[in-house]
């Protein structure tokens, strides 16, 4: 009996480093996934750093072949195009805001007038009015200085993430194969082939579905602009920028750009109204059924069914910043999937999922 204990304390002792083991790499698991959850602004914004790194170094390695520049000229060349194409549509929209602005300033007091008027013609409204005149204008103030405080922190931390994105961008435009080769240092030396490859396959579908959407902004800012200028809409370049750049979000995207046209048509009249809403509905569809069928998808192609869900998924995780980065986001992840799982790990063919003959 002491013989039967002794080799079953033995045993234990045996399993007891597996066991522990397996709940050490459980607990390193558990920990790093908390982790990234913690920092998923970060990784967002890092991705989105990549994804204007890919443009840039895509228009400048156009501007190097056309003008036989060198890479560094090159990139800085297509920086500052970009940075000037920025800066105009800012202006520009801004401009048009600060219009409307002035003109909704000069509206109100007169709509506030009549509506008062009409309110002391009854007696539910004359107590309506005394309630307002009654308000506590301490209290008023207080929401308003709370409220601009909000403002204006939620707007500096939009800046300086946009300066952080912008900074990484340029960075990783510059020396692409450095990143792209720290990466590869992470993984097996019998892996690093594949995955250089499962890399440049997402690199090179990132910038394909950037084109594609470049074509299609251009499209619809260009169709929708030269609409509300013949329906007499006053802002009309303004409202083609917003729905051009509107389009970089599809199917949600297009419709909040709508919005503000449909608002300010509505001045005009109900007909003016329905005219504005049928031409966002007609640019739409010819969107959808000419420009993508002959140009966005042989470029690279998406399931429609994959990116709706995607935009869903990743608006209701991360919201707006995961709601704008879903599309070339699902890209990259189904390049990347098909590379190191389905033809890597499952050993399915090369035309396995393939979404562009060069992002196999």
């Amino acid at each position: 009996m002491i013989l039967a204990r002794r080799f079953g304390e033995r045993d234990m002792r045996l399993d007891i480093g597996p066991y522990a083991y397996r709940m050490l790499v459980t607990i390193l698991f558990a920990g790093f996934s908390l982790f990234l959850l913690r920092i998923v602004d970060v990784l967002l914004l890092a991705f989105a750093a990549v994804l204007l790194a890919v443009l840039l170094r895509g228009l400048a390695d156009w501007i190097g072949q056309r003008l036989h520049l060198s890479s560094g000229w090159a990139l800085a060349l297509a920086i500052l195009i970009l940075v000037v194409a920025i800066g105009g549509s800012v202006w520009l929209f801004g401009r048009e805001v600060s219009a409307q602005v002035d003109q909704l300033t000069g509206i109100l007091p007169e709509a506030w007038d009549k509506v008062r008027k009409r309110l002391q013609d009854h007696a539910w409204g004359r107590g309506l009015l005394r309630q307002i005149q009654d308000l506590d204008v301490r209290t008023l103030s207080e929401g308003v200085v709370s409220n601009v405080t909000s403002v204006v922190m939620t707007t500096l931390g939009a800046l300086g993430n946009f300066l952080l994105v912008v900074a990484g961008s340029v960075y990783l435009a510059a020396q692409p194969g450095l990143y792209r080769d720290g990466v590869v240092a992470l993984v097996p030396r019998d892996a690093e082939l594949r995955t250089r490859e499962a890399l440049d396959g997402a690199g090179y579908a990132l910038g394909q579905w950037l084109k594609g959407q470049v074509i299609a902004m251009a499209t619809i800012g260009i169709l929708t602009t030269l609409g509300l200028w013949l329906l007499g809409v006053p802002s009309a370049l303004a409202f083609g920028l917003l729905a051009g750049l509107a389009e970089f979000v599809p199917l949600v995207g297009p419709i909040a750009s709508a919005i503000p046209a449909l608002l300010v048509a509505s001045s005009s009249g109900l007909g003016t109204t329905l005219y504005v809403l049928g031409l966002y509905v007609l640019v739409q569809q010819i969107e959808s059924n000419v420009v993508t069928p002959l140009v966005a998808r042989k470029l690279i192609s998406i399931p429609p069914a994959l990116t709706l869900f995607a935009i869903v998924a990743m608006g209701l995780a991360f919201g707006a910043l995961g709601l704008l980065l879903a599309s070339p986001l699902t890209v990259v992840l189904f390049v990347l999937v098909r590379k190191l799982y389905v033809q890597a790990a499952l050993g399915k063919g090369e035309h396995a999922g393939a979404v562009d003959d060069r992002a196999r």
